[in-house]
């Protein structure tokens, strides 16, 4: 029997299941920490002793919690493992792996993703083993909590999320995804209806507001644009030749970054009269050169954090001219998407104008006409049921009452 190279030896040894250890290491000028040991595959020098610190006494007090922590690595150091499947691990488990390789790289997408694994995911069902989420009781506990149907929305679209990378890592079955059959109720439905301001309101507004604050809400009116991609334009963007624009950023926090979706970035068009304002706040403004941002906050020379503007401005000048508080950088998307309607441009002009990726969220989300627009709309269906004849008849019999009481 032919001896067995030690190649074809390794090819047919069976692959173990890695648990590592765990100690607590002393350390006189710091804190003692955990730390973790385990083997890794050095190819043909075989397998290599590795350690890693994974955190202070102060952040894990137990050796338990230490354990936990450790379970998102022991998931990766075992990935080609065929018993890896029969080690079932804790949720909280899966939710630290998907952080560590699964985050989009997207600044506010990323951001909302961590706020909602943090408050609401992680507490409610991190230490529960993998196996036993349910979708009966994730069900009653996304209906339990007290947020809008679209947020629960949200929610239960991350959870699916996580359990389609469980799917890939072999930690589920394939296509055994719980998330699949867990249901919200109203999802598209909103607590509160979005605000929609009329011409005369607009206008009411502006005089209240100081520049560059009344170019900006200027600008989110004429284009409909998000504030992220208003606080991601550069002089550049602009071609003032051409009269079109081109929205190919945003900046979030100070964070710049890519737009929304694919279908964000794309030319709008620039109306000769909405270039005269932005050109007239560039030749005021100190920074003017085309690398530089439209708006700019003067003692950074970065553009503007667009929340303190809406707290600070915004709703300030919403209140002076009468309308409330209730006035935020996206009614004025809102608005656009309105008068659009109001001017009679066809549905899928406006799709195209609001770049939406889809017909439906124009109709849907945005899709709020204006009051005046519905009354003379339906008066035109009046006439059509009513006809020339039933308004002459009505204008007769008020004749009639008036020469009676005479």
């Amino acid at each position: 029997m032919p001896v067995l190279t030690k190649e074809r030896n390794l090819l047919f040894t069976r692959t173990r299941y890695q648990y590592g250890s765990l100690r607590l290491k002393q350390r006189q000028l710091r804190a003692d920490a955990w730390e973790f040991r385990y083997y890794v595959d050095d190819g043909a020098a075989g397998r290599k002793r590795q350690h890693t610190t994974i955190g202070t006494i102060e952040d894990y007090p137990t050796e338990a919690s230490a354990r936990i922590a450790v379970q998102a690595l022991l998931l990766k150091l075992n990935d080609e493992t065929p018993r890896a499947a029969l080690h079932v691990p804790t949720f909280a488990t899966v939710l630290d792996k998907f952080e560590q390789d699964e985050m989009p790289e997207r600044y506010s997408t990323m951001t909302a993703y961590k706020s909602m694994l943090k408050v609401h995911i992680r507490p409610k069902w991190g230490d529960y083993p993998l196996d036993r989420l349910k979708p009966m009781a994730i069900e009653q506990w996304l209906r339990d909590l007290e947020l809008a149907p679209k947020s629960k929305a949200h929610v239960r679209s991350l959870m699916h999320v996580v359990f389609r990378c469980a799917e890939r890592w072999c930690l589920i079955e394939m296509g055994k995804n719980p998330i699949s059959l867990v249901r919200v109720k109203n999802s598209s439905k909103r607590l509160k209806r979005p605000r929609i301001l009329t011409v005369e309101q607009f206008f009411a507004m502006l005089p209240h507001l100081k520049e560059p604050y009344r170019t900006m809400v200027t600008l989110a009116q004429c284009l409909g644009l998000r504030v992220s991609e208003i606080m991601g334009l550069q002089w550049a963007d602009f071609d003032f030749e051409e009269q079109r624009l081109l929205v190919q950023r945003s900046v979030v926090h100070g964070r710049v970054d890519e737009v929304k979706t694919e279908y964000s970035k794309d030319y709008v068009p620039l109306d000769k009269r909405l270039a005269a304002v932005l050109l007239n706040w560039r030749k005021t403004s100190p920074f003017n050169a085309s690398e530089d941002w439209v708006f700019a906050n003067p003692a950074t020379g970065k553009p503007y954090y667009q929340e303190e503007i809406q707290k600070t401005h915004l709703k300030a000048a919403a209140e002076a001219a009468g309308l409330g508080r209730d006035v935020g950088w996206h009614t004025f998307r809102h608005s656009y998407r309105s008068w659009l309607d109001e001017s009679g441009a066809p549905m899928k002009v406006q799709q195209e104008l609001m770049r939406h990726a889809s017909i439906q969220t124009t109709m849907n989300v945005y899709g709020q006409a204006m009051s005046s627009s519905k009354r003379k709309a339906n008066s035109k269906v009046v006439t059509m049921v009513l006809g020339a004849k039933a308004e002459g008849s009505e204008e007769r019999a008020q004749k009639r009452a008036k020469k009676s009481a005479h």
